[in-house]
């Protein structure tokens, strides 16, 4: 039996801004555009999602007089990955 795929963590690029904040403490935009190879205005309609559904946060500040906008994945973000992974395992047969 196959289990759902989560929409909202099923986009190419949603699930790549995952993917790296799910092994790392925290990443500035900056990190993820290049990682990810979106543009600035695409990721940022996507960040703004993942924070909506409470999968991350965002913190903006300055690093000295440049803007700085660092992401982290939340708790809830790391259960909705997990779930992600094994409904993926469910369709390749590892679930």
């Amino acid at each position: 039996m196959f289990k759902e795929l989560n929409p909202l963590l099923h986009s190419e690029l949603r699930l790549g801004v995952m993917s790296i904040l799910i092994s790392a403490d925290s990443a500035d935009f900056t990190f993820i555009r290049k990682q990810t190879g979106a543009t600035a205005g695409n990721l940022s309609v996507q960040l703004d999602k993942l924070s909506q559904a409470g999968y991350i946060s965002i913190e903006k500040g300055y690093r000295g007089k440049v803007p700085r906008t660092t992401c982290r994945i939340t708790e809830k973000g790391v259960s909705a990955f997990q779930e992600y992974v094994e409904a993926l395992k469910s369709y390749i047969g590892k679930g």
